[in-house]
């Protein structure tokens, strides 16, 4: 029996010692997470029928290819969805945003998806909170130089 599309979804967010101008400029350009997440090796940003795509080349091997979907720079925020990946996800549509006042900014990463053929909702959304996980932990330990 097929899995409704979206049934699963993980959020996660961290504090970070930083102004939310600082932690944008970090996060908020679309290949700029080969700068801050550990897993990611290089980014290379793309055009493809005017719709903007990066693929991500991992560490220890394999690639990403994901697809732009919505970008608001005022909001701070950006959604993307999977188009080819190695990850047990499937329909996989995600969003990063930063938020705050002052001195202190809440970055938050949060995705909706199904497991892929094969996978189990545990090997799922186990992937991708350790994804999160470690992107916001990369954010949370640059802040100092921020």
């Amino acid at each position: 029996m097929a899995t409704p599309a979206f049934a699963l979804d993980v959020a996660k967010e961290t504090e970070v010692n930083a102004t939310p101008d600082k932690v944008w400029s970090t996060v908020g350009d679309f290949c700029a997470i080969a700068d801050w997440h550990p897993a990611v090796a290089s980014c290379e940003e793309s055009d493809a029928d005017g719709a903007t795509q990066r693929t991500l080349s991992l560490e220890g091997g394999g690639s990403i290819l994901e697809e732009l979907i919505a970008r608001d720079d005022e909001a701070m925020s950006y959604t993307y969805r999977i188009l080819e990946s190695p990850l047990p996800v499937a329909n996989y549509e995600s969003t990063i945003s930063v938020l705050g006042e002052g001195e202190m900014s809440t970055l938050s990463w949060s995705g909706t998806f199904d497991a892929a053929e094969g996978a189990t909702d545990e090997d799922a959304t186990g992937a991708i909170g350790g994804i999160y996980d470690a992107g916001l932990a990369s954010i949370a330990e640059k802040a100092a130089a921020m």
